[in-house]
């Protein structure tokens, strides 16, 4: 899979901020929408406390690897799907966390055996796609594309 790709992508969905914000629900976070852990250096620093573009890059890669293992761990030989299916996967469980994707069991299904236009059905009838519309119908969009 090409991860400088799926960088860019969520990159310019997500957007980067190169400091400590509070997100839309109050939490502080960082980079590439990143979610300060109390294993990250800058727990409990102050809002508008900066980071390298390095250090968004880190956090990110660090993310991404672990949306990747949640794939791989949902949806077993999904490294046997086509590359566009994979990143589309890797960012929605960028964007939902593992959890809230595996409950989208009847898309789940239709991954399964291939059928990516009734899998982009599937994904458009949920609440992901009514709270991120946009970037939700960008992602099925795309996947109903794959042939």
């Amino acid at each position: 899979m090409d991860r400088e790709k799926l960088y860019e992508e969520i990159k310019a969905v997500e957007g980067e901020v190169l400091e400590v914000y509070d997100d839309h629900l109050g939490y502080p976070t960082i980079g590439i929408g990143h979610l300060v852990t109390p294993e990250d250096e800058e727990h409990g620093k102050p809002s508008g406390t900066s980071i390298t573009a390095e250090r968004s890059r880190e956090l990110f890669d660090g993310d991404v690897e672990c949306a990747i293992k949640d794939c791989e761990r949902l949806y077993g030989q999904w490294h046997n799907w086509p590359e566009e299916v994979q990143l589309i996967l890797v960012n929605m469980a960028f964007n939902l966390g593992a959890t809230r994707l595996a409950k989208f069991k009847n898309m789940q299904n239709m991954l399964s055996q291939g059928k990516w236009k009734e899998a982009a059905v599937e994904g458009r009838d949920s609440l992901w796609y009514r709270q991120v519309t946009n970037r939700a119908e960008r992602l099925m969009t795309r996947l109903e594309n794959i042939s």
